[in-house]
């Protein structure tokens, strides 16, 4: 057995990725019960953040990793960020998406998902994009 499939059945690598401003760190404080400091700022998270948390027998690491727009890195914040991505190869990426800009948002989503990175999409702020009158096809996304 590989030192990767034998990690994999008890130790899962998670990242949260996403722009700027989405919720990322929120998520973090969420999962990990860590308080990573929450701003709506840019540059607020300016390299990665872990945590911790067991579910199941699993031990979960969660990245919080500085906001990204695409992989084409232009800032100190996004290089750590698309580093981390593409060449540790996490586990699982948390693509946390502002459902009030979604076509802003899903740019990133569309590289991860072609760099082959194991994608699940966490929709955030719907309350503020109803509010907007914005609705999503969440079966359609």
């Amino acid at each position: 057995m590989s030192g990767r499939q034998g990690r994999a059945k008890r130790v899962l690598r998670v990242a949260l990725a996403g722009n700027a401003n989405v919720g990322k760190s929120a998520l973090f404080n969420q999962l990990t019960g860590l308080n990573q400091r929450v701003g709506n700022w840019p540059g607020k998270t300016v390299e990665k953040a872990e945590g911790t948390l067991y579910y199941k027998g699993y031990r979960i690491e969660v990245l919080d990793l500085p906001g990204i727009y695409s992989l084409s890195a232009y800032s100190q914040e996004e290089l750590v960020a698309r580093e981390y991505i593409a060449v540790e190869r996490p586990d699982v990426v948390i693509d946390v998406v502002d459902a009030s800009a979604l076509e802003r948002n899903l740019y990133l989503t569309l590289q991860l998902l072609e760099l082959g990175a194991c994608v699940v999409v966490a929709l955030n702020q719907v309350d503020f994009a109803a509010k907007r009158g914005i609705r999503i096809d969440h079966k359609a996304l």
